[in-house]
């Protein structure tokens, strides 16, 4: 069970850092024009973006942990 479970702890910590990473790199790219505009037209794409990147990262964090919770019940 151990050689299934760690690559996957693996494979979502990696898919949360790049999660990260996205959702850093859409807020960087954000402009004066994001910032300034008529709030009434909805959401940017960028802002979309971010949102998409933030909950992704939660979403495979959440499963790191719970793989990471599945292991240790597993290993005593």
């Amino acid at each position: 069970m151990n050689y299934f479970l760690i690559p996957l702890i693996l494979i979502f910590v990696a898919l949360t850092v790049v999660s990260l990473g996205r959702g850093i790199v859409a807020f960087l790219n954000s402009t004066k024009d994001d910032l300034n505009r008529d709030p009434s037209e909805g959401a940017s794409p960028n802002q979309l973006l971010q949102n998409k990147m933030m909950f992704n990262r939660i979403k495979y964090q959440g499963l790191a942990v719970v793989t990471v919770a599945i292991l240790l019940a597993f290993s005593r």
